[in-house]
């Protein structure tokens, strides 16, 4: 255990180091501290991107969902991400040309200016704080699990010790802190993530004999829906769409849309997107699977545990220690930009701190610190079931206000707003769950209804003073490959094969290998998507 926290700590102190290297140009103004002068570009944008999309709920909650749902969670998740990088070109790329010209910090910013209401601008900061505030205690209670699964240090201690180095490191360097911080995380996240996964399938005898063994024990971790039929189609076709109008309302994603650089590496980011989800989130889910077959029947409140037991298990604590510090670079690269975004977000949005007020911001990061870790002191049982409800759902809602604003004139304050309420209304009828349905994802229910709202509402209404000059006009170019896209994930939600005995290749479901292709079919028409999209 010494060792565990010997190497634990001096990757710890390594992100503190980075984070001194840019605190003198941190402190200058708030673009510097919040948009590292909206300068993202390159290398440092795509792993920014990708290590602050993917969190402890890539490491834990994909390999926790594997070993109680089997491989059908993959799909959803795999394909699901990657077919989501395409509003990188929709809202990101929008949202980027704007902030140069029309000097966005947070994302209100664009609300504000697109609808010209104050109170809309506090309601859509209020919903992306509050439904992020969930998220950011996820990564704090993974922390505490995770260690203590691993380590054997308390579970609160854990999610107390992560939570202090995030805020220090980032108070200190702000976004340039983070982007770099990103890089090397994102680095450690994937190639130390494939690493325990090639050990554990070494261990389990081999990629063939641990899925015949799977196969024969827990069949129903290898077909569709999976096991309990989680994943019936309307769940299925629900965690698809949900993706897609998520995560660019993730605060910290939306805000790298406003610190980019230029459109060329955000669409090279769209391209490398679904290589990366393809593949480490493949790696993920398929361990929590084999940890079904390692450790049988646990406890629902351990299976998002499972890759730190299987660590314990098939290696040594030194190889052991250093491939955990992989899962912890996971958790840390997303919770440093969610406290960074919030942090903008209330001190600019809501307190009126000037531009050069860093200390000020700097207290408010720690408080933030100190909420995650209250709402993290009693963990649910399970990361996918808790963040679904909550932060998922609740901040879908905002992308119709979002998408309608950059592309429909007609859309006004008053369609926003109703959606939003209406939204957030159904958000909490099924969070409490007053409202069922079973069968069907809620979002699918939820986005129906906001979409509706914001048009019909919009549509009856007029609202004086918006500013129309930002709406864009949609590219006809693009016409042509929207149903391209529409075609490819007709494609991904194959319900035709459902409930067949899956065929096996080299151990793995022959689905699954559509899978692979899909992904990489996706990437390369990305790429000539923006070879056809000169501008």
């Amino acid at each position: 255990m010494n060792f565990k926290i010997i190497v634990l700590f001096s990757y710890l102190m390594l992100t503190l180091v980075i984070g001194f290297i840019f605190l003198k140009v941190s402190k200058r103004n708030s673009v510097e501290f919040f948009l590292a002068g909206r300068k993202l570009k390159n290398v440092l944008l795509f792993f920014t991107l990708a290590a602050t999309n993917f969190s402890a709920f890539t490491i834990f909650g994909f390999s926790g969902a594997g070993y109680r749902i089997g491989y059908a969670f993959y799909p959803v998740m795999g394909f699901g991400t990657g077919f989501m990088a395409l509003s990188f070109f929709i809202i990101g790329e929008k949202i980027m040309t704007l902030s140069k010209t029309r000097n966005y910090i947070t994302p209100s910013d664009f609300i504000m200016d697109r609808y010209n209401s104050p109170f809309l601008k506090y309601l859509f900061s209020s919903i992306m704080i509050v439904f992020t505030l969930p998220y950011i205690a996820i990564q704090a209670i993974s922390a505490g699990k995770s260690l203590n699964a691993f380590t054997g240090l308390p579970y609160f201690e854990g999610a107390v010790l992560i939570t202090a180095f995030v805020v220090i490191y980032v108070s200190n360097g702000g976004l340039r802190s983070i982007v770099w911080t990103d890089l090397i995380q994102g680095l450690m996240m994937i190639s130390f993530t494939a690493i325990a996964f090639s050990i554990v399938i070494h261990k389990s005898g081999g990629i063939i004999k641990v899925h015949e063994s799977i196969n024969n024990n827990f069949p129903e971790l290898m077909g569709r829906p999976g096991s309990g039929n989680v994943m019936k189609p309307g769940i299925w076709l629900g965690y698809m769409v949900l993706w897609f109008f998520a995560n660019p309302m993730f605060p910290q994603l939306f805000q790298r849309f406003i610190a980019a650089d230029n459109k060329k590496d955000l669409r090279t980011a769209m391209i490398l997107y679904p290589i990366i989800t393809t593949s480490l989130f493949f790696i993920t889910v398929s361990i929590g699977v084999i940890g079904r077959n390692s450790f049988g029947e646990l406890p629902k409140n351990l299976s998002d545990s499972i890759f730190s037991l299987l660590l314990s298990k098939y290696t040594t604590p030194i190889i052991g220690s250093v491939l955990f510090t992989g899962s912890i670079a996971a958790l840390m690269s997303t919770m440093d930009s969610q406290l960074l975004t919030l942090t903008s977000m209330i001190s600019l949005d809501f307190t009126k701190i000037k531009q050069n007020e860093v200390l000020k911001e700097k207290i408010i990061l720690v408080a933030l610190g100190i909420i995650g870790l209250l709402i993290a002191y009693k963990p649910p049982t399970t990361i996918l079931n808790f963040i679904s409800k909550t932060t998922f759902n609740g901040l879908s809602v905002l992308s119709p206000t979002v998408i309608a604003g950059l592309y429909w004139k007609k859309a006004n304050k008053y369609g926003a707003i109703a959606s939003i309420f209406i939204g957030e209304i159904m958000v909490t009828l099924y969070y409490l769950g007053i409202i069922k349905t079973p069968n069907i994802h809620p979002f699918i229910i939820i986005l129906l209804l906001t979409a509706s709202v914001l048009f019909l509402v919009s549509y009856f209404t007029r609202s004086k003073n918006e500013n129309k000059s930002i709406v864009f006009e949609v590219n006809r170019k693009v016409l042509p490959w929207a149903i391209v896209f529409i075609i490819i994930f007709i494609l991904a939600n194959d319900f035709w094969n459902w409930g067949k005995e899956p065929v096996t290749y080299f151990g793995l479901p022959g689905w699954i290998w559509y899978y692979f292709l899909l992904g990489g079919l996706l990437s390369m028409l990305y790429l000539l998507f923006s070879r056809w999209i000169k501008n």
